[in-house]
């Protein structure tokens, strides 16, 4: 049987990188995209790999409508496409709204949203049966942050993970008829380094106490989610978003 093709954007660290390797013990071939990290991109492909396999990564930014294009013209040069995991997202910064810079707020919406939008857009044109594909399955990677909205850390990220959501409900609906189920996770605090990159290494630890699990979650939990809603046990779910939060 040919294996399942599925591109991942985001794919080379933090829960992308572990929905790579879920994916890759269950059968599928992957593309990954990254937007800078050459080191974690080559160890993720590795990795991957030896998980026995074919794996392609490819630097582009989502957030531009020619780095889309890129990505999604390499994945068709490794095969058809299966699936797409919308992953690709950061929260950039930490603070109150009004005291986060323009310039920071706009590319907060152009990556967790904006890039969301264009993967979905070229995701269906890879995927819908009316574009010559096969049919399909979109993850888009949310956040509880969504409906908890983030204040005073980033009520921008949250505004654009809302969107996702609502994006989500919506393109499940149109596109059903092309063979395509659109689902979402919303990881709630997860051990990656996505609250290091915005400048504050602690805040796992810090804001821990407030799950009801007690603990964050780690990236495989998502990944795991993420793998059964791309799988034939989750054949009748579409339009929904998955929470992975511990609770919260």
């Amino acid at each position: 049987m040919e294996r399942p093709l599925t591109l991942v954007t985001g794919g080379t660290r933090g829960i992308g990188a572990a929905t790579a390797l879920r994916l890759a013990a269950d059968g599928h071939d992957l593309v990954l995209g990254y937007a800078r990290d050459d080191a974690a991109a080559e160890e993720c492909r590795l990795a991957v790999e030896d998980a026995g396999a074919r794996c392609l990564v490819v630097r582009s930014d989502v957030a531009d409508p020619a780095g889309v294009d890129h990505l999604f013209a390499r994945a068709a040069e490794h095969g058809r496409l299966t699936g797409v995991v919308n992953s690709a997202g950061a929260t950039l910064h930490i603070g109150r709204l009004a005291e986060t810079p323009v310039e920071v707020v706009q590319r907060t919406v152009e990556l967790n949203l904006t890039g969301a939008l264009l993967v979905a857009r070229a995701a269906v044109r890879a995927l819908g049966t009316s574009y010559g594909g096969r049919g399909g399955v979109i993850v888009n990677v949310s956040s509880g942050a969504a409906t908890l909205g983030a204040p005073g850390e980033y009520v921008q990220y949250a505004a654009a993970k809302a969107g996702v959501d609502a994006l989500t409900v919506g393109l499940a609906q149109e596109v059903a008829g092309q063979g395509i189920r659109v689902v979402g996770v919303a990881p709630g605090l997860v051990r990656t380094r996505i609250h290091e990159d915005a400048g504050d290494a602690g805040r796992l630890e810090r804001v821990s106490s407030g799950v009801p699990l007690g603990r964050p979650g780690e990236p495989a939990e998502v990944a795991d989610a993420i793998g059964w809603l791309m799988g034939p046990e989750a054949s009748y779910v579409t339009g929904t978003t998955l929470r992975v939060a511990g609770g919260r």
